[in-house]
């Protein structure tokens, strides 16, 4: 086959789904089943596909199919991988809104929506918290209002996907040709959700147990599914927990009216304890500022700064490793 019968084969789809080193790209026609081209493992530093990529492929009717580069990308969400220190973990490329899905129950963590507010909008997407379940409470406007005061960049709906409360509000988002992404804990509802915005199931929903208010996973890998109405929704696995690292960017835009306050004080390192002219406390003692977000945001930017420190640690010694054992001074 010469080149310019190669170069017709080549085709552009988007990565809708990863199993160890099998990838599935959906094009407008069909799914293709697909694998990586020998160059993504042979560079250092390339960049693999994750689910919501777009890709260049050389399309196998016969079996899998060539991925040969990933293009560029508008938005991309990373996160510390938890089982490896210093190692991120990628999640999702190329998504418009990030619905952070929490529902009103034992699940409901203030904290915890602060960290994945900062970490969808160090990606360069928008963050929607949608609180679910609200059927299942009293008082929702609570906590709409409390979550709407985490950040200016958020925007919060609270529903029922159970009895279609709440579901008009999220027509908004969705237009022909966006990209959606379900972050949230395992029994938030996302599942639920999807099938409430689709129509019809499309995913599997987990019984919730009343021991501790808690499901079960009912997603166990990154999916893209692709709605009649032509919207992608990319439904991710329960997490519990969310760490910072590499987000000072999300952060600050998270905590903007913080920042803008530090900068204001008399002192450039304020602790904002007992120093005079602290912009912060006056902030505080005015009620234009809660305690709780000031500790979030200073948790939060802590935990970044060690968390990035420790990544460019081990990074440094692991390029130093390699260029050490491929000039032969490791015998192992």
């Amino acid at each position: 086959m010469n080149r310019n019968e190669e170069t017709k084969q080549e085709q552009t789809g988007r990565i809708s789904q990863i199993q160890k080193n099998h990838y599935t790209i959906i094009t407008e026609e069909k799914e293709i089943p697909a694998k990586l081209r020998g160059s993504f493992y042979e560079k250092e530093g390339q960049e693999l596909p994750v689910v919501g990529d777009y890709v260049t492929f050389r399309y196998n009717p016969e079996g899998e199919s060539m991925i040969l580069k990933v293009q560029e990308r508008k938005s991309f969400l990373q996160r510390p991988d938890q089982s490896k220190t210093g190692v991120m973990q990628y999640m999702v490329a190329n998504v418009d809104h990030v619905f952070i899905v929490t529902s009103l129950n034992e699940d409901y963590s203030f904290n915890r929506i602060g960290r994945y507010v900062s970490v969808v909008l160090q990606g360069g997407a928008i963050p929607v918290v949608i609180l679910t379940k609200a059927d299942l409470c009293s008082n929702p406007g609570r906590f709409v209002r409390e979550v709407e005061g985490l950040s200016d960049k958020v925007r919060v709906h609270a529903i029922s996907a159970l009895y279609g409360i709440g579901l008009k509000e999220l027509e908004e988002y969705m237009q022909p040709g966006s990209t959606i992404c379900m972050l949230g804990s395992s029994g938030a509802g996302k599942s639920t959700l999807l099938n409430a915005i689709a129509g019809e199931e499309k995913m599997k929903t987990g019984a919730i147990r009343a021991s501790d208010d808690t499901g079960r996973h009912t997603t166990t890998y990154r999916q893209l599914i692709r709605l009649e109405n032509g919207v992608d929704i990319i439904d991710t696995p329960g997490m519990r927990e969310i760490g910072m690292a590499a987000a000072e960017e999300g952060i600050d835009d998270t905590f903007a009216d913080i920042r803008a306050l530090e900068m204001q004080c008399r002192f450039r390192d304020c602790k904002h304890e007992t120093e005079p002219g602290c912009a912060i406390k006056a902030a505080i003692e005015k009620g234009e500022l809660s305690m709780e977000r000031l500790r979030l945001y200073q948790n939060l930017s802590k935990e970044n700064t060690r968390n990035y420190a420790k990544k460019k640690e081990i990074s440094k010694w692991a390029k130093s490793y390699k260029k050490e054992k491929h000039k032969g001074h490791w015998d192992l």
